[in-house]
């Protein structure tokens, strides 16, 4: 059987229990055979928590770059991935024995800190990945606290969430970022989420990139972990809140950056990405009108 050198690729900013408890659950997998090696690169962006400290602390195979706190997510990934190449830090591990070397890997995952795998999360995915086929991505379905999937690959042009099919590895045309497994082939064709991304959309664009060039994406057929923590803040969707406000946290880079959201639509709506382009922010406006009359004493 090949062997298996897996580089995880993690980012983190002040979720020191979060990030604890996804580094634990990875190191606790189980069913691995003796040939699968660990390589885990974690990015934390300027965490005031104590995140690199406990990292280092209990787990000292991890290798840790810290960074200041303006890297966001999708940027520290790259950073992640570009160590997990270059061979530097933090060897590859399973059950605290070394393995290969880090830019010898055959596959990366991106894990978000967030999500608690479990037990048989990376048989499933490296299962799935010798039933699609050598060249292909596969995504791993997250489980949220109430037992629905909130995070999965994504079909069709309204990007419905993908379920997993329980038999087989279910297609997709591209995929939420929480936990992906790329082939070094899948890589050396696709390569990592873009530069002009640097917070969201990274991850949507890295998996349409994928089909264009070639690339099959696929969800494992089982859910691969949960997503414990509640849902993000509603940032423009706050009930309450004025139009210009509203508007400031749709165009911050949490959400829509104009740039970066033109950038998005010209690349996979065209020809509707003028239209798409204007729409969120037409919407945002008008949600906080509505709302803020609605709010009105009668």
């Amino acid at each position: 059987m090949h062997s298996v050198h897996l580089a995880v690729l993690m980012t983190s900013h002040n979720r020191r229990t979060r990030t604890l408890s996804a580094l634990a659950a990875l190191h606790a997998q189980l069913g691995l055979p003796a040939h699968a090696t660990l390589g885990v690169h974690l990015v934390d962006a300027g965490s005031t928590d104590g995140t690199p400290e406990a990292v280092r602390l209990l787990h000292p195979s991890v290798e840790v770059m810290s960074v200041g706190a303006d890297v966001p997510r999708n940027q520290a990934l790259r950073i992640a991935s570009r160590n997990s190449r270059s061979g530097g830090g933090g060897g590859g591990s399973h059950r605290g024995r070394p393995g290969g070397p880090s830019h010898r890997w055959t596959h990366q995952l991106w894990l978000d800190d967030g999500v608690e795998l479990f037990p048989d999360a990376l048989t499933t995915l490296l299962g799935a990945a010798d039933t699609v086929g050598d060249g292909s991505v596969v995504v791993g379905a997250v489980r949220g606290p109430d037992g629905t999937t909130v995070y999965s690959g994504r079909r069709g042009r309204s990007l419905t969430l993908v379920e997993p099919g329980g038999e087989r590895p279910e297609p997709c045309d591209t995929y939420d970022g929480r936990v992906v497994l790329l082939s070094r082939a899948a890589h050396d064709l696709v390569g990592d989420p873009d530069k002009v991304f640097r917070h969201r959309m990274g991850d949507y664009d890295h998996g349409f990139r994928a089909r264009r060039a070639g690339v099959d994406a696929f969800v494992a057929p089982s859910p691969v972990g949960l997503c414990a923590e509640g849902p993000d803040a509603p940032g423009s969707l706050e009930p309450g809140i004025g139009v210009r406000e509203a508007l400031r946290r749709v165009t911050s880079v949490r959400e829509l950056p104009p740039r970066q959201w033109w950038v998005y639509c010209l690349r996979h709506t065209w020809p509707w990405a003028p239209l798409l382009m204007v729409s969120p922010y037409a919407r945002t406006a008008a949600r906080a009108t509505i709302g803020r009359w609605r709010g009105w004493p009668g």
